[in-house]
């Protein structure tokens, strides 16, 4: 099982009588493979902000159509194959509701991100956005599942790095206060939506939690485009040049990568090593869209670096159930 997959494990006593259970903790070391697919999956979501930034097409129509595309293409390797659809057919009605509920919540996280980064310096956006583990662990708390006071002095530190990073300016323009209220509330949707991954992809293959989660982000932006009044087409070939590489990197490379790992590591490690995304995003947007990071970026950078490592080696020696 995974990390966040038990609130608890019951113990015999030596007598054999039951003890007291043992909670399962939502953080722990990520097995070895998985810190590979990790560093490409962070690497490749750092583009997200400053692709989006430089998109010249409605925010709703780019959440849009990143999921749409990611959709389709899963769409025929799952439907078209006979054991993923025997899967699809035998889920059960629970793991498809919970695959829908965590589809139409990652809509609501790209429904607020994706302005938000418009909205917001893409530095800004994006260390706001990386708060998600702080929700992700509230959420794990919540749960009943064990998080070390370790790990929330690590999360501590990081995000302490995240604001030197960026230079957050909380005296910014109303616009940019609004977008980063809209980052801070993707960073909830996605905490959210990773912790219900974790417990879909118990038992659902990626390709199937991937159609089913990018199919109902899909249909919730097309709603959230219907009430904001956004066009879905009508924009220039470069607009959908950028779609098209956020579609491979982010989505592809990123969000679907962070779904395969999901599995056998916690949302809340996941969501903290995340927090990798903002020196990534910082970089490219300094040097794509000229937007130049703070004279913090390298304590910054170390301050992150230094609690992502508290999390993850919160429970020493304990690795993923």
């Amino acid at each position: 099982m995974t990390a966040d997959s038990a609130a608890t494990v019951p113990v015999g006593g030596p007598s054999g009588t039951p003890s007291a259970p043992l909670r399962v903790s939502a953080v722990h070391r990520p097995p070895k493979a998985d810190v590979a697919v990790l560093g490409v999956a962070v690497t490749a979501v750092g583009t997200s902000g400053p692709l989006i930034a430089a998109a010249a097409a409605p925010a709703m129509a780019i959440a849009f159509w990143r999921n749409a595309i990611a959709a389709a293409v899963f769409a025929p390797y799952v439907l078209l194959r006979r054991n993923l659809r025997a899967e699809l057919r035998g889920l059960g009605r629970r793991t498809t509701l919970l695959a829908l509920v965590s589809g139409l919540i990652l809509g609501a996280h790209f429904a607020t991100w994706t302005p938000s980064a418009k909205m917001s310096s893409v530095a800004s956006a994006t260390a706001f956005a990386a708060t998600q583990p702080i929700f992700a662990a509230i959420v794990a708390k919540v749960l009943g599942h064990h998080v070390p006071r370790r790990a929330f002095g690590g999360i501590a530190v990081a995000f302490v790095g995240v604001i030197v990073l960026s230079g957050v300016d909380f005296h910014a323009s109303a616009r940019a206060f609004q977008g980063d209220l809209l980052a801070l509330s993707a960073a909830a949707f996605a905490a959210v939506y990773m912790t219900i991954g974790g417990e879909v992809r118990k038992t659902a293959s990626l390709p199937t939690y991937a159609f089913l989660c990018y199919g109902a982000a899909s249909v919730f932006l097309i709603g959230a485009a219907v009430a904001t009044g956004s066009s879905l087409v009508g924009f220039g070939a470069n607009a959908w040049l950028k779609i098209g590489a956020l579609t491979l990197l982010a989505q592809f490379l990123g969000h679907t990568l962070f779904n395969r790992v999901v599995k056998t590591t916690s949302a809340t490690v996941i969501s903290t090593a995340i927090l990798l995304e903002v020196p990534t995003a910082a970089v490219i947007a300094a040097v794509f869209l000229h937007q130049i990071p703070s004279v913090w970026a390298i304590p910054g950078a170390v301050l992150i670096l230094g609690g992502l490592l508290l999390v993850v080696t919160a429970n020493r020696g304990q690795s993923a159930h």
